[in-house]
């Protein structure tokens, strides 16, 4: 009989002992014998069948538990368990294998320093002691036991409890004959009692939303862009240049997938002259309505467009067509969905415990604990994930405003200071430069971009000087002042003028993208068109002016969809894009201007090589002052000039005076009020002419900009 108590038996059998492999499976007895140990409840008789051949009968010995004497080490076996009235059931045993995390896996998951942290926990196909199969482990520290459940047990994990692995607070099985496209949730029995069903934190596939499984997956994609990923690991993005179309994939165009996507978008991108695509995040997310920005599985992609692999196609043919591909990275909350990570192990795991830190007023979701090892480690392997996986070349980072500070949306009383008195998150503070730092350091050439609010110093300071490490930063300073100075008629623009020349005042600041974003043609904004004054050909040239002044402003570009050929209907996640517009021709001519206007920008090096030199740049004057003119010049580094002129005012200028920073013929690169994009034609006929002294005499077009060149 065996020695194990009851109690112990009884715990086993009910699949909630905290370490399984302890009673089942073989093990070696006091005396040198050796017992196999087995859950089988209901059968009529087990067996133990080695690869030899050799038989080991086992004897039930109490609830479901059989077990059965070996006089020698057993090999690897099989488990044959018969049933009255059905055919008998053959599985190897779960319970003989050894944990599939080594030592080092476990230190550097406490420590909070796996920056592969996905290879180690999460579903994983794998060939083991010779035998296929899948590996579960998960993390859940305050578990009293954690099951496995799925299609491959009926959903009943009694049978497949996990083992922990010590004060790692990890939870381990190994289940052989499982392959890819197995669905899964685990069974954690909370140290309060009660069983709870969860998605895998670490799953890197999901079933397709409203269904929350968490589905085992294997990529067999081969990657084709090994020139693009050379070439990118060489370049510094500050110093090329970088427009970017953002766009929410299920609603560019509607039944698209990730693979059906691919060359309709690369035709278009090829079109209209972008250098990058940004996505709305990509991550699984419950909510469509979310738009992706409350995430429920950090390492899968949504699998509304498609396999992983799908996705690895798009951005593999994505660069292969020589596009960058920047992705939307959420790691400032989460949703409280009760299937994903919020009290992911009947306890605030992932979130910070203390309301006052660890719920967000505004969006009713939840706040990561920062300063916890294991979930700064899960974030910064997240963002490693991404690029190692899917060789995406910049996250977008959301809300770093909403991470920075602990009383963002707050009242008094509503927030604890940090341990200095301050209002700053220090434990963000530092996730953010850990990630930033690692990121950058494994990847060259990729772009780590802030979506950041306030005017916190040094969001792109280098970590080593204290700043928090991002590459670039949306410029929402200068997005705010200027819708609203272009919103305006052109008839009260003049007393208006600093809402527009502010940003020349910090520009140098920090590395700015200039973003006209998805959050800026949503929720009663209207588009960038409708916010045009005057009529409709008023406003095509209005939206026309704003895009090139944008373009000739320092900082790196980026434009919601739509946008480029004037959007007339409000952005929804639910519907697609007005793309009948086209077929009108001042719309059709509005997105031929943003092509010409990307190919310009791209041949002119003035206009990215040197974004973040002050140096680079300088204001224009004129003999008179007028406020509806802005005009500058900007440098590169080999002497060549581009200066950008802007008339605001509704009625051409014309022997307009302004000095240039050299004599000299200096040729029209573009002018927004061209004929060809729907203008009114007014010009200089292809150049201008200044004295030696700089001063030239221009037309300049209403509600039109022009770019000068000269090279060195």
């Amino acid at each position: 009989m065996s020695d194990i108590s009851d109690q112990v038996l009884d715990t086993v059998a009910t699949g909630s002992y905290h370490a399984p492999h302890d009673i089942l499976g073989p093990h070696r007895r006091a005396d040198g014998s050796w017992v196999i140990r087995a859950r089988r409840p209901m059968a009529s008789s087990v067996t133990a069948v080695a690869d030899d051949g050799t038989e080991i009968p086992l004897e039930h010995v109490r609830a479901g538990i059989w077990e059965g004497q070996s006089p020698a080490q057993p090999r690897a076996y099989e488990l044959v368990a018969t049933y009255e009235g059905g055919a008998d059931y053959r599985v190897d045993d779960p319970y003989r294998h050894l944990p599939t995390l080594g030592d080092v896996d476990r230190y550097l998951i406490a420590e909070g320093r796996h920056e592969q942290l996905w290879q180690a926990l999460g579903a994983h196909v794998r060939h083991y002691d010779a035998v296929s199969g899948v590996s579960f482990a998960v993390w859940a520290p305050n578990a009293r036991a954690v099951r496995v459940v799925g299609d491959f047990n009926a959903w009943d994990g009694q049978g497949h409890a996990l083992r922990s692995l010590g004060s790692s607070g990890v939870w381990e099985l190994f289940v052989p004959g499982l392959t890819a496209g197995t669905v899964y949730k685990y069974e954690i029995l909370t140290r309060h009692g009660g069983w709870i069903l969860k998605a895998d934190p670490m799953a890197q596939r999901a079933e397709v939303p409203p269904a929350t499984g968490s589905v085992v997956t294997e990529s067999a994609y081969s990657w084709g862009d090994e020139e693009w990923m050379a070439a990118r690991a060489g370049r510094d993005v500050l110093s090329q240049p970088m427009s970017t179309y953002e766009l929410h994939l299920g609603s560019w165009r509607p039944g698209l997938g990730y693979r059906d996507a691919a060359e309709p978008l690369i035709a278009y991108l090829t079109e209209t002259g972008y250098t990058h695509v940004e996505f709305l995040p990509l991550a699984e997310h419950p909510f469509g309505g979310s738009w992706g920005y409350q995430v429920s599985g950090y390492y899968a992609p949504t699998s509304r467009f498609g396999s992983p692999d799908d996705l690895r196609y798009l951005i593999d043919r994505l660069h292969q067509g020589g596009f960058g591909v920047i992705m939307d990275w959420v790691p400032g909350h989460f949703p409280k969905d009760a299937f994903a990570l919020a009290r992911f192990d009947g306890d605030p795991l992932y979130e910070h415990p203390d309301p006052r830190r660890g719920e967000h007023k505004d969006w009713g979701t939840l706040i990561f604990d920062y300063g916890r090892n294991e979930v700064r480690n899960f974030l910064v392997a997240n963002a490693l994930y991404w690029f190692e996986e899917f060789h995406v070349d910049g996250l977008r980072v959301d809300a770093v405003a909403s991470m920075l500070y602990l009383d963002y949306s707050r009242e008094p009383g509503e927030w604890e200071p940090n341990i200095y008195g301050g209002r700053e998150n220090l434990e963000a503070i530092r996730f953010l430069q850990e990630v930033n730092a690692t990121a950058y350091k494994r990847y060259p050439g990729i772009a780590m971009i802030a979506e950041e609010s306030t005017s916190y110093p040094g969001v792109t300071a280098p970590t080593s000087a204290g700043g928090l490490g991002f590459g670039l930063k949306w410029n929402m300073g200068w997005m705010n002042d200027s819708l609203e100075y272009i919103k305006r008629d052109p008839m009260y623009r003049g007393h208006h003028e600093g809402e527009l020349s502010f940003s020349f005042v910090y520009a140098f600041s920090e590395h700015f993208v200039l973003p006209i974003s998805h959050d800026e043609v949503v929720h009663g904004k209207g588009t960038l068109f409708t916010r045009m004054p005057g009529d409709h050909w008023q406003k095509l040239a209005n939206t026309r002016a704003f895009l090139a002044y944008m373009w000739g402003h320092p900082g790196k570009q980026l434009l919601f969809m739509g946008q480029d050929f004037g959007q007339l209907s409000e952005w929804s996640e639910g519907r697609g894009l007005d793309w009948w517009m086209l077929d009108q021709p001042p719309h059709r001519q509005l997105l031929d201007f943003v092509a010409a206007l990307n190919r310009v920008y791209r041949e002119n090096s003035p206009l990215w090589a040197r974004d973040s030199d002050g140096s680079a740049f300088r204001r224009l004057g004129a003999p008179t002052w007028n406020p509806n003119v802005i005009a500058f010049a900007r440098d590169d580094d080999r002497g060549n000039t581009v200066v950008v002129i802007c008339n605001f005012s509704g009625v051409p200028l014309h022997d307009y005076a302004l000095d240039l920073p050299a004599g000299g013929a200096w040729r029209e690169l573009f002018n927004s009020d061209a004929e060809s994009y729907g203008g009114s034609g007014v010009g200089n006929f292809g150049t201008v002419h200044a004295d030696d002294n700089g001063r030239a005499t221009l037309v300049l077009p209403p509600l039109g900009v022009l770019w000068l060149g000269r090279p060195a």
